[in-house]
């Protein structure tokens, strides 16, 4: 009984440590992403002066990118791609983690469409399974440690602790995998293990940006929400906007999949780095993740006409979708949540005029139904819409992604499999 006790508390204790180590990683990186970002796109033009500065910089961002995938490997990985090769192979190559920072680093200082924790994902993942393969106390649980490294990476770049515990739980055929294998411990003990990563991970995250800065922005968080009979008898609206935003975002990925399979490698990026430039001179709150804009949305939005709102969110849609597809690769969840809260914003305009409270549950429906929609994880979802949107919105949130979940495309896990053997 003893030797179990002491088990479990060198288990727990290990966990809080590769948090912490997880969490120190997130931040450096990060901070680094955030140093060279103000470099490229706020010094560096002020300097500069030249109005095709944008189109430039990208282009020779996508040349970039493309000659480092040519060369060195497709990364980074997809998160579920990561996933899948973990689930499939029991195991995940690190001999490339250099190569898998750099991927991971270029696409999102170089303003793409898209968000961290693709790269971070793989990067932390392969860090877990160095340490399983090096440390001999951490081999035999390496398989659970590195979900607890994939679980620590989305709870800590969400700001939302229990967001990268469902996001890895919350999946039936896995659930059923890992029965049918016998994993070792017991549901219980892997949750308080993914709860005890987590927070060191967030704790050390925090204590970096007490004493040395905040990495980055972070999304703002809205405060207030409207509850009436009117924004209840809207959410249908709302509910069929947001799954047909998730069409709009898968019809695109494949229509750009097609486009990167028939051109060549390099040529791709760099095109991709040109139209990127060009949407974003003309549209500038489609670049990068979408963090910061969102941030300034909120306090500009009653200079947008509903329309423009909506337009930006489309924009953002399609430049999410050709940005992962054409290799200025990285993660779809924060670039997909200002969409849809531009969409909810605008949508909600129309119905209700400027008035906030009920444009915050607006986007809250939309970007629940959408996210439901691709992710089919109606908890994570809801517990991730608690990023921007207040807790009392939760039940909402899940009636919103469950039937998301319910009348969205289905995955086809073979074509996951498929990407994880390229």
């Amino acid at each position: 009984m003893f030797k179990r006790i002491l088990n479990n508390v060198k288990l727990i204790a290990f966990a809080v440590v590769l948090g912490a180590v997880t969490g120190v990683v997130i931040w450096g990186f990060l901070k680094a992403v955030s140093y060279v970002t103000g470099l490229l796109w706020e010094k560096l033009p002020e300097a500069v002066q030249f109005p095709g500065y944008a189109i430039a910089l990208c282009a020779i961002g996508g040349l970039i990118i493309g000659i480092v995938r040519k060369f060195f490997g497709d990364y980074p990985e997809e998160l579920e791609t990561v996933m899948t090769k973990v689930k499939k192979d029991g195991h995940y190559d690190y001999s490339k983690m250099l190569v898998m920072l750099i991927a991971a680093f270029l696409p999102l200082v170089f303003a793409s469409s898209v968000g961290p924790e693709a790269g971070l994902t793989g990067v932390i993942v392969g860090l877990c399974y160095w340490v399983g393969d090096n440390v001999k106390y951490a081999k035999e649980h390496e398989k659970e440690y590195s979900e607890i490294g994939e679980a620590v990476t989305l709870g800590v770049l969400f700001h939302v602790p229990l967001f990268g515990i469902f996001a890895v739980e919350e999946t039936e055929v896995e659930l059923a995998k890992e029965e049918a294998l016998g994993i070792r411990l017991p549901k219980p003990m892997k949750l308080v293990l993914y709860g005890s990563a987590v927070a060191g991970g967030l704790i050390a995250f925090y204590l970096l940006r007490e004493f040395f800065g905040a990495a980055m922005e972070g999304f703002p968080s809205f405060d207030v929400v409207s509850f009436t009979i009117p924004d209840f008898v809207a959410i249908i609206l709302y509910l069929i906007i947001g799954i047909i935003m998730a069409y709009i975002f898968m019809g695109c990925e494949f229509i750009f999949e097609k486009i990167s399979g028939v051109v060549p490698g390099i040529i791709k990026e760099t095109l991709c780095g040109v139209a990127l430039g060009a949407v974003i001179t003309v549209v500038p709150m489609a670049a990068f993740s979408g963090e910061e804009q969102m941030g300034e949305l909120t306090g500009t939005f009653k200079t947008f006409l509903p329309l423009v709102l909506i337009g930006i969110a489309v924009v953002k849609l399609i430049l999410t979708s050709m940005c992962i597809k054409l290799g200025l690769k990285g993660g779809h969840f924060f670039p997909l949540i200002f969409a849809c809260v531009c969409m909810g914003f605008g949508v909600g305009i129309f119905i209700f005029g400027y008035d906030l409270p009920h444009l915050v549950f607006a986007a809250g429906m939309v970007t629940a139904a959408c996210l439901g929609a691709q992710m089919k994880k109606p908890i994570a979802v809801a517990v991730l819409c608690l990023l921007c949107f207040p807790v009392k919105m939760l039940f909402f949130l899940f009636l919103a992604a469950a039937i998301g979940s319910a009348l969205g495309f289905k995955k086809k896990e073979n074509d996951l499999e498929k990407k994880a053997d390229m």
